[in-house]
């Protein structure tokens, strides 16, 4: 693959995901290189973490000057720690997606090898599309569906956390009458042009991610998912919900957000 115009900045958000990212850094960067990627970057943005995570960053920034990092030390936010991001990144196409490994770099790279077919087309990586899987298990039948708890089980990740994000994107995909399958998906390949940074600072959590699939879909810029294994949390704590009214609180914001868009209440962010 022909290096020339493609450029990519890869932002990963985090908030105590040291173990994490001592993984997945490495394999990105074997990923890319791989790919003939040269005009990349990987940007870190922390929310003022506790594990040694700058302390790490600082240590790969010595042996590879693409890797760098922005510490965010007020207002711990997802979405404010992805548009730091975006505002702070070197090049016009971006990518973010979780820093917990549940977004393998072998996949990521699938997203970003898509995008440069097209670059007027945003790539969304799809747990509940064709090729997609959800806690390691491809078919979410009744079968596997136990597979799947018995998967998360063994991880630190949440059973009703995994069941609650299966119910809710199904709900969401109704309100919006959308063709997008995962509307909490956080995992993107986008051109800043097509970025309106004000729906970042009107979410607390991911419902930033309905915003963005709605004002995309508004704009008549295509939406292409495509399929990646979300593997189980092995390290660190998961920010999901774990309690059964917690999943409910958080999961009742995502369900507004998709009725204002639906009946358009929604401020216009075009």
């Amino acid at each position: 693959m022909n290096s020339i115009n493609k450029n990519i900045s890869i932002i990963l958000p985090t908030l105590n995901e040291k173990e994490n990212l001592e993984n997945l850094i490495p394999d990105f960067i074997l990923n890319l290189e791989e790919n003939n990627y040269e005009n990349y970057e990987i940007l870190v943005i922390d929310d003022n973490s506790i594990d040694g995570t700058k302390d790490y960053i600082d240590r790969l920034q010595k042996l590879n000057s693409k890797i760098k990092i922005i510490v965010r030390k007020e207002n711990p936010s997802l979405p404010l720690s992805i548009l730091t991001g975006i505002e702070n990144s070197e090049y016009e196409n971006v990518m973010w997606l979780d820093a917990d490994g549940s977004m393998p770099a072998s996949d990521s790279l699938k997203l970003i090898n898509k995008f440069f077919v097209n670059s007027r087309t945003v790539i969304v990586g799809s747990r509940f599309t064709d090729g997609g899987a959800y806690k390691g298990v491809k078919d979410l039948s009744s079968n596997s569906f136990f597979k799947a708890i018995k998967n998360v089980q063994k991880s630190n990740d949440s059973v009703l956390g995994m069941i609650f994000s299966i119910f809710f994107n199904k709900v969401l995909k109704l309100l919006l009458k959308t063709n997008v399958k995962d509307l909490t998906s956080g995992f993107i390949v986008i051109s800043k042009q097509d970025i309106n940074k004000d729906i970042f600072s009107k979410s607390d959590y991911g419902e930033y991610f309905i915003y963005l699939i709605n004002d995309l879909t508004q704009k008549k810029i295509d939406i292409n998912e495509i399929g990646y294994i979300c593997e189980t949390r092995i390290h660190g704590e998961s920010k999901t919900a774990s309690s059964f009214i917690q999943l409910i609180k958080r999961g009742i914001p995502y369900i507004k957000v998709a009725i204002k868009c639906r009946i358009n209440k929604y401020e216009d962010i075009r």
